[in-house]
């Protein structure tokens, strides 16, 4: 467990920095670094393989966080989202596991609501209100 909260906090605390507009001039910094080295090198395929493989291995490295990093808020999100549907007089429970659904069971659903959508919008069309909480 102790592993994972290490993995979890330098997860979280790289995707900041990624996201800092600081790590993009650092990085520009570096690419600036590198070309004005090229001369010095000749240009040589030695020179090109180090920024290619260095960027190569970096972004290898920085999916798994990121991307461990939108896991962790996507959980977080969908648990919050849950709890307005359960705390919410008259919606529909049966929501609040949809991640979980098949493709097919899904577009079943949004198949429901985008008929919803478009009978409200007839409806305010018509000059009626469309702030009704409809049975799907």
């Amino acid at each position: 467990m102790k592993n994972s909260n290490v993995f979890s906090r330098a997860s979280r605390w790289s995707s900041r920095a990624a996201g800092h507009p600081l790590a993009f001039l650092f990085a520009v910094g570096i690419i600036l670094v590198w070309l004005a080295l090229g001369p010095i090198f000749h240009f040589s395929d030695t020179w090109q393989l180090v920024v290619n493989t260095g960027t190569t291995v970096i972004t290898f490295l920085m999916v798994f966080l990121i991307q461990h990093s939108q896991n962790k808020d996507t959980a977080a999100i969908q648990v919050k989202l849950d709890e307005l549907i359960r705390s919410m007089h008259g919606a529909h429970n049966a929501l609040l596991d949809l991640e979980e659904l098949e493709d097919h069971e899904l577009e079943q659903i949004r198949a429901n609501y985008r008929k919803l959508a478009r009978d409200a919008r007839q409806l305010v069309t018509r000059g009626g209100i469309d702030t009704e909480s409809p049975d799907i």
